[in-house]
C-alpha cells in the first residue's frame, strides 16, 4: 500500500476535441472528489499553456449538476492546444506544480500528452519532488499503443458511419446525375476511422462500396478498375477515402509542395492534409467521365454530440476515474488503457501501462482487419469495431416491382 499522499492535483486536456473528452474530465472530477488526498482539483486553460501561463481554474467551484452535464457536452470544456513542449518549458511546469503543491497530474490526451507526462515525471523524481502522473488516453485516430481501442474512438466511428450511410442514400437516389460518391474521413496515418464505416456494408447495394486507407498504398489504376467494377454492377459508387492516404511512394497525395511546407504544418511538423476527396473525384471524372461528389464532414466528425456511442462514453468516464484511483494507490509514469475481455457479451476494464511504451508509438491497422483487395475491411475488423459504436440506423429499400 503506497503512503498517503497529499496535495493538490492538476487536469488538463490535449489535442483535438471528441465527442467524449468531457467525460473523462467528469471522471476525473468526480472520483477526486472521494480522495481526502486531493485537497484541490485545478483545471488547465487549453492544455498545457495553462501551467505554462498560470491560468488554472478552481474545478471544485463547479456546481455538480454542470460536473454531471460533461458527460453529454461534446469538446473540450478546459480548452486545448497542439503546442509542441520546448526543453525549458518542463522546468517552468514543475515550478508551477511546486507554487501550487501540486502532486497529481492527470493529462487527457493521445502519443504527445503521454510523452509529456513521462518527462516531466522523470524531471520531477531527479529533483526529489514527489508526484503522480497518470495519463488519460483520448483520440478519435485511435492509434495509440497498448490500449485496445482508445476513447473518442467509438464516437467518431459511429458518426462517420452514418454520414457514410446516408451518404449512400443520396447516391442511390441520385445516381443518374451523381454518379460517384465520396466520402472523406479524418485519419492521418491510420485508417481506424474510414474503415468503421465498413459496417454499413452489408449488401452489395449498401454503402461504403470501397474503403481506401493509409495503410495500403493508393494506386490510381487499381483503384480506377475498382470504381469501374462498382459501375459496371450497381451503376454507382460511394467511396470512403482516409485524409491520409499515401501514394505506393510513401507520399501523401495532397500533402502540400515542400516550397510550403512552413505554412502547412502543425506544431509537430505534420503535414496539414486536405483535399483527397476533391482529388479523387478529379481523377474519377477525368478517367471514368463520371459525374462525381465529395463530402467532407471536417471536425464536426469528431465531436458530433448526437452520434456519441454510449459504450464510448461509459469507457471515457472510466479512464478518468480509473486514472484518479490509480495516482491515489501510488501508480505514477503511467496510462490508463482498455482491456477487452471478452466480444460477446461485450465486457471492457481497465489497465495501466508505462507512459514511455505509448509516446513513441502509433498503432496502425492490423492486415487482417483489411480485405485481400484493399479496398475494404474484414469481418474481424467488424466484430472489433462493431461494440464500440452500438446499433446503428436500420435503412430500407423498396423492392420496385414493375408495374
Amino acid at each position: 500500500m503506497a503512503a498517503t499522499l497529499k496535495g493538490n492535483a492538476i487536469v488538463a486536456q490535449s489535442g483535438g476535441p471528441t465527442a467524449v473528452i468531457n467525460c473523462s474530465l467528469a471522471g476525473v472530477i468526480q472520483e477526486s472528489q472521494k480522495h481526502d488526498a486531493i485537497e484541490r482539483l485545478l483545471g488547465s486553460k487549453n492544455g498545457i499553456f495553462g501551467v505554462l501561463n498560470d491560468e488554472l481554474f478552481d474545478l471544485n467551484q463547479e456546481d455538480a449538476a454542470t460536473v454531471e452535464g460533461l458527460k453529454r457536452t461534446p469538446a473540450s470544456a478546459l480548452g486545448t492546444t497542439r503546442y509542441k513542449l520546448q526543453d525549458d518549458d518542463y522546468e517552468r511546469i514543475l515550478d508551477c506544480f511546486k507554487r501550487y503543491n501540486v502532486r497529481y497530474f492527470f493529462f487527457n490526451g493521445g502519443n504527445d500528452s503521454m510523452e509529456t507526462c513521462h518527462v516531466v515525471g522523470q524531471l520531477a523524481a531527479r529533483e526529489n519532488y514527489e508526484l503522480r502522473c497518470i495519463g488519460v488516453p483520448k483520440t478519435v485516430d485511435n492509434d495509440l499503443a497498448v490500449t485496445d481501442h482508445c476513447p473518442g474512438y467509438g464516437s467518431v466511428a459511429r458518426a462517420i458511419t452514418i454520414m457514410t450511410m446516408d451518404a449512400g442514400k443520396d447516391n442511390e437516389a441520385s445516381y443518374s446525375t451523381d454518379t460517384v460518391k465520396v466520402v472523406e474521413t479524418m485519419g492521418r496515418n491510420t485508417g481506424w476511422i474510414a474503415a468503421s464505416t465498413g459496417l454499413a456494408h452489408e449488401t452489395e447495394e449498401d454503402a461504403p462500396h470501397l474503403v481506401y486507407l493509409p495503410e495500403r498504398p493508393f494506386a490510381a489504376q487499381k483503384f480506377l478498375d475498382d470504381v469501374q467494377g462498382c459501375l459496371d454492377s450497381i451503376g454507382r459508387a460511394t467511396i470512403v477515402v482516409s485524409e491520409g492516404l499515401v501514394d505506393e511512394n510513401g507520399e501523401y497525395i495532397t500533402a502540400q509542395s515542400a516550397a510550403d511546407s512552413e505554412f502547412y504544418q502543425d506544431a509537430f511538423g505534420h503535414a496539414q492534409l486536405s483535399g483527397v476527396g476533391d482529388a479523387i473525384c478529379k481523377l474519377v471524372e477525368g478517367k471514368l467521365n463520371a459525374k462525381a461528389r465529395f463530402n467532407k464532414p471536417g471536425t464536426s466528425q469528431r465531436n458530433c454530440i448526437m452520434a456519441q456511442s454510449k459504450t464510448d462514453a461509459e469507457e471515457a468516464y472510466m479512464v478518468g476515474a480509473a486514472a484518479v484511483e490509480a495516482a491515489v494507490g501510488g501508480e505514477t509514469d503511467k496510462m490508463v488503457t482498455l482491456v477487452r475481455e471478452s466480444n460477446d457479451p461485450y465486457k471492457c476494464v481497465t489497465g495501466l501501462c508505462p507512459t514511455e511504451q505509448v509516446a513513441a508509438a502509433e498503432k496502425k491497422m492490423p492486415d487482417e482487419y483489411i480485405n485481400e483487395a484493399g479496398n475494404g475491411v474484414t469481418e474481424a475488423f467488424i466484430d472489433y469495431v462493431r461494440p464500440l459504436v452500438g446499433d446503428l440506423p436500420k435503412y430500407v429499400r423498396l423492392k420496385r416491382v414493375s408495374a
